[in-house]
């Protein structure tokens, strides 16, 4: 039985009991069924089903447990059900991607320029064993390269693009870094103790992207979007504090509490006409200010 059978098989067997408890015969007729669909064999004895329910505990942090009064298997716990799912996320599209050389006929990629991911797992050595790390930097809004000596804390992903949050040796508060605009990334040998005042949840809790003012007061948002946005927004809110107010067939009305940040008031520009800003005033005549900025551009043609 190949590695790459056993893989896929991981995912079945937890696929198969997300949706409901099953016992090792449920299970393993799924499997043949699974093994019909996909031309592999997937068949197991309650041997290698033990050994699978270790090696799916090991890699994804799911842990799968017998119920001895119903006589089945269930997840008892998914540990970080974001860490899994993007887990899940990633072998998935691995999958597909090796199911054939050419997927031109069938799938459409985006032509978007590298994360910078291929330096993500120096990054997580180094925030985990917090050694400092050297890399050039380019600014979009500069001309020059700067290079910097940091302490990294953390990484944070916003708008499928990484950012490190890390401290520069020569600074006292916490910066932002975007790691395709990193390169030459070096981990050094140096040790650092971080902040005792950094909270990584705490610093990003009342924020919609990667900006974390220092000096700016938390505020009340209310929004209201058109009947057809407002099912998106429900599906994927806006920000973790997201409240509804409001949801009929006229309008979809939500309470948010966060800076506003300019990250956010983007975010609010590409909805366009499908959103109304309420509260504070202050946020929709910034807005409104930036329409009327963008109508102008138009007015000649």
């Amino acid at each position: 039985m190949s590695r790459k059978e056993a893989i896929i098989r991981h995912r079945h067997i937890v696929n198969k009991l997300k949706r409901k408890p099953s016992s090792f015969s449920e299970i393993a007729s799924y499997l043949e069924r699974q093994s019909d669909l996909e031309d592999y064999d997937f068949t197991i004895s309650k041997r290698t089903f033990k050994r699978d329910t270790e090696e799916i505990f090991s890699f994804y942090s799911i842990e799968i447990k017998y119920d001895f009064t119903r006589k089945v298997y269930y997840i008892e716990d998914e540990g970080d059900p974001v860490k899994t799912d993007r887990l899940m996320e990633a072998f998935d599209t691995l999958y597909v991607l090796n199911m054939t050389e050419d997927l031109s006929n069938y799938i459409h990629f985006e032509r978007i320029k590298p994360k910078g991911t291929d330096n993500l797992y120096g990054l997580v050595h180094s925030i985990k064993n917090k050694l400092q790390i050297r890399f050039d930097y380019e600014k979009y809004w500069e001309e020059t390269i700067t290079n910097r000596v940091v302490e990294p804390y953390c990484l944070k992903e916003f708008k499928n693009r990484w950012y490190l949050i890390a401290k520069e040796v020569k600074n006292d508060h916490p910066k932002t870094f975007a790691l395709d605009r990193m390169s030459g990334l070096e981990i050094t040998n140096l040790k650092f103790t971080v902040l005792a005042s950094f909270d990584m949840n705490k610093l990003f809790k009342y924020s919609y992207g990667i900006i974390t003012p220092q000096d700016q007061k938390i505020e009340d948002v209310v929004l209201s979007f058109d009947p057809e946005q407002g099912k998106y927004i429900k599906s994927l809110p806006l920000h973790e504090s997201q409240e509804i107010l409001v949801d009929n067939g006229t309008e979809l009305k939500i309470k948010l509490k966060l800076y506003l940040t300019y990250d956010f008031e983007m975010e609010l520009l590409s909805y366009a006409d499908q959103v109304k800003v309420l509260e504070p005033i202050s946020l929709a005549e910034k807005l409104s200010i930036a329409h009327k900025k963008a109508f102008e551009h138009y007015i000649s043609i």
